[in-house]
C-alpha cells in the first residue's frame, strides 16, 4: 500500500492524502502515552506525513505526546496544531487576541519539543476579536520563524474571504488551509466553504470524515449500543434508541449496502468520498488504537469509486459530488434582463472660480453659471454645447 501526496494549496509542500488527529491520544481518549507514540510511528511508516493536534486535546497532553512520538523523526512531518480554546482559569487563557496567542504558541512549542511549527491554526473563529488582530500576532510569528503557515478551523465562508482580504490590505501573512467538518453525512461546506476555499487557493484537511465514528460501522440497525469513550462524553449523540439519531441510523445502513456493492469497507467508503472531492487535500483520521489505524490507512490508496478516476473540475454545482448520485437542486433561475445603457452625469461641485456670464441656449447665464467652467465638463457634454452654439450662428 502506498499513501499518495498532495499539493498543500498553493504553499509548494506536499502532504499525504491522509493527516493523523491526535485529538483522542491522551486523558479524553486513549491515556497510553506508548499507544500514542507507535500509533504515529506506525503512520509515518506508512508514508503519512502531516500530523494535526491541538493545544486544548486532554489540556495539552496530546501535544506532548506527539512530541515524544516525533522526537527524531521532526524533520520530515509537517506538524500542525491550533489555538483558542480554554487553557485555564484566568479569563484572558483562550480566544483569538495577541496577548493570548503568543502564550499559546510558547506553550505549544515546549509541549511539543520543537522550535517551530508548520501549520498554526485559529481553532475557532470569535467575533469580538479583530481578525487583523489575530493575522498582525501571526505574522509576526511567521516572521520571527516560530510558525511556518497560517490555518484557520470551522471558519464561515464569509470569514475565510474576510481573512483573505485582511491580509491583503494590511500587509499580512495570509491563511493558507482551512479544517473544515466534512462527511457523507455532514455535507454542508460543500455549499460555500469548499468552493471557497479552491477560489482562493487554500488546502481543505476536513476533520471527522468518519462523522464521529458513525461511519466506522460499529453503529448498525439492531445492533447493540458499543461502548466509547465519545459516547461516554455525549451519551445523546449516539443514542441508537433516540428519534433524533433515526435517520442518520438509516443512512448508514444504505451506506453499508453501498460499500457491499462496490466490494469496500464503510470506513473506506466515507473516508474515499472524502478524498474524492475536489477541494479536498487530505482529511484527517482520528484512530484511538492501532488496529483503527490500520482499518483507515488502507483508504488512501482506495478509489472513489468503481471506474471513477478522481477529476479536478472547477464546474461543479455546490453538492455535487462524484462518489454519490447528484441530489436535487433548485431550478435554475433565468438571468435578469439586461439593464439599459443610459448616461448618466451626476452633478459636479461648483468651480471656486464661477463661470459667469456666458448664456446657453436652454438656460441663460444662470444655468451657464451653475454647469461650471468648459474644462471640468466631460467631453460629450462639451461636444453638445459647441453643437447648439453653432445651431445658434446658423439660424
Amino acid at each position: 500500500m502506498t499513501i499518495p501526496y498532495r499539493p498543500f494549496g498553493r504553499t509548494g509542500v506536499q502532504v499525504s492524502a491522509l493527516a493523523l488527529g491526535a485529538m483522542n491520544f491522551g486523558g479524553l481518549g486513549n491515556p497510553s502515552h506508548e499507544d500514542g507514540v507507535r500509533i504515529v510511528h506506525r503512520a509515518l511508516d506508512a508514508g503519512i506525513n502531516i500530523v494535526d493536534t491541538a493545544d486544548v486535546y486532554s489540556r495539552g497532553e496530546s501535544e506532548v505526546i506527539v512530541g515524544k512520538a516525533l522526537a527524531g523523526r521532526r524533520d520530515d512531518v509537517f506538524l500542525a496544531t491550533k489555538f483558542h480554546g480554554r487553557m485555564g482559569e484566568d479569563v484572558n487563557r483562550s480566544g483569538n487576541s495577541r496577548r493570548w496567542i503568543h502564550r499559546a504558541v510558547e506553550a505549544s512549542l515546549e509541549r511539543l519539543g520543537t522550535d517551530h511549527i508548520d501549520l498554526y491554526q485559529v481553532h475557532r473563529p470569535e467575533e469580538d476579536t479583530d481578525f487583523d488582530e489575530t493575522l498582525g500576532a501571526l505574522t509576526d510569528l511567521v516572521r520571527q520563524g516560530k510558525i511556518r503557515y497560517i490555518g484557520t478551523s470551522t471558519f464561515p465562508a464569509s470569514r475565510i474571504v474576510e481573512g483573505q482580504w485582511t491580509a491583503e490590505r494590511r500587509g499580512r501573512e495570509r491563511v493558507v488551509a482551512e479544517q473544515p467538518p466534512y462527511s457523507v453525512l455532514a455535507r454542508g461546506v460543500e455549499a460555500e466553504v469548499l468552493p471557497v476555499a479552491q477560489r482562493y487557493g487554500l488546502a481543505v484537511i476536513p476533520w471527522s470524515p468518519l462523522a464521529g465514528g458513525w461511519l466506522t460501522g460499529r453503529y448498525r440497525a439492531g445492533g447493540a449500543q458499543p461502548h466509547s469513550s465519545r459516547a461516554d462524553r455525549q451519551p445523546g449523540r449516539f443514542d441508537l434508541g433516540s428519534a433524533e439519531n433515526a435517520d442518520k441510523l438509516a443512512a448508514v445502513e444504505a451506506l453499508a449496502v453501498l460499500a457491499d456493492e462496490a466490494g469496500l469497507t464503510l470506513v473506506e467508503l466515507a473516508l474515499g468520498f472524502v478524498l474524492a472531492h475536489p477541494a479536498v487535500t487530505a482529511p484527517i483520521i482520528g484512530p484511538r488504537t492501532l488496529a483503527q489505524l490500520e482499518d483507515q490507512l488502507g483508504a488512501a490508496a482506495t478509489p472513489p469509486a468503481p471506474g471513477r478516476p478522481r477529476r479536478h473540475r472547477q464546474d461543479r454545482p455546490p453538492g455535487h459530488h462524484p462518489l454519490l448520485p447528484r441530489h436535487r437542486l433548485p431550478p435554475t433561475r433565468p438571468p435578469p434582463p439586461p439593464r439599459p445603457l443610459t448616461r448618466h452625469h451626476p452633478a459636479r461641485p461648483a468651480h471656486p472660480l464661477r463661470w459667469a456670464g456666458r448664456a446657453c441656449s436652454h438656460g441663460g447665464a444662470e444655468a451657464g453659471r451653475r454647469r461650471g467652467p468648459p474644462h471640468h465638463r466631460s467631453g460629450l457634454t462639451r461636444g453638445l454645447a459647441a453643437d447648439r452654439q453653432t445651431r445658434d450662428l446658423s439660424q
